[in-house]
């Protein structure tokens, strides 16, 4: 309904910055976009944002009029005042430089209306730290979307010691309306919820490839092919209260030993690093990596993202 709608201004083009515009343009909210550094000639947000929703079109998710219809709904500044008189919500997505995030803070801080909601999208940086040199610290929030943001359906909404509930529960409504899963993270700690799970992950993995239990593809494919497809339905606590709680501690007595816990990243990592093998930005990391091959990657993950969210009815 119309008046349920609020006007959202991103903070910062890129990648997070234009999938979040997005998300919140094709569910009706009019959008601002505010250009930081080289946004605009760099992020070409507009150009992104339509190509992503033509591949939506393409796969029936949306009507080909919705493009132009939920472009329509996007406008840009790079006039931080601008955006402070039109905007209800604002969503950080610069640069994860505590020292630069804070100073943005302070000024929207002080040219805002109280009411308005003030989050960030960081996905590694103290929301409290981040809030320090505002005011009114009870507005700042944690809102951490997972790329692409238009797709993933949560946002992880991270408390901070002095955010009030009136502002976390305007951000649960919005978010939810918008057709999001948000999950409530109670304390502000490094990784916040899912990234501590995702990355003690990765570091196992990279400890199989590293100890030549496992080669890469195999490695990822032992997670596609097993439990990886059951995540989306089945997860972690529910899995260990449907097996059996007894099960599981006997499993982790026998096996924690024997795993990754390490408290630095992987010397494999460092290597690969040094020699200047970054993954997709060089064509080579674990894997080696065509440009046809990396755009096929990237195509796959929007693709099978929709398939994934068809299937489990969260589309």
């Amino acid at each position: 309904m119309k008046e349920n709608k609020k006007n959202i201004a991103i903070l910062g083009a890129g990648t997070m910055g234009t999938g979040i515009a997005q998300l919140f343009a094709s569910k009706g909210h009019k959008v601002k976009m505010i250009y930081v550094y080289d946004d605009k000639e760099r992020a070409r947000p507009l150009e992104t944002m339509k190509s992503n929703l033509q591949v939506l079109a393409e796969q029936d998710v949306i009507r080909e009029e919705q493009i132009a219809e939920t472009l329509a709904q996007v406008s840009f500044t790079e006039s931080l005042e601008e955006a402070a008189k039109f905007a209800d919500v604002i969503f950080e997505c610069i640069v994860e430089k505590l020292s630069v995030k804070q100073d943005y803070f302070k000024k929207l801080d002080a040219l805002c209306p109280p009411s308005t909601i003030l989050a960030t999208n960081t996905s590694a940086i103290s929301i409290t730290e981040i809030a320090e040199k505002t005011k009114h610290k009870e507005r700042v929030i944690g809102t951490h979307y997972w790329n692409p943001a238009y797709l993933v359906p949560l946002v992880e909404v991270i408390r901070t010691e002095y955010v009030s509930q009136e502002t976390e529960k305007a951000m649960f409504q919005l978010l939810e309306q918008a057709g999001k899963k948000p999950v409530l993270v109670k304390k502000d700690v490094p990784g916040f919820l899912a990234n501590r799970m995702q990355h003690a992950l990765f570091r196992e993995a990279i400890s199989i490839v590293e100890n030549d239990i496992a080669d890469p593809k195999d490695v990822d494919d032992a997670i596609k092919y097993g439990f990886g497809m059951r995540l989306g339905v089945m997860a972690p606590m529910e899995v260990m209260d449907n097996g059996g709680l007894d099960l599981t501690y006997a499993i982790h007595e026998y096996l924690f030993p024997n795993i990754e816990n390490s408290a630095k990243p992987a010397r494999m990592l460092k290597e690969k690093i040094d020699n200047g093998d970054l993954g997709f930005k060089t064509g080579k990391g674990f894997q080696q990596w065509s440009p046809e091959e990396i755009q096929q990657s990237r195509r796959n993950l929007t693709e099978g993202l929709i398939k994934v969210a068809r299937a489990l009815g969260r589309l």
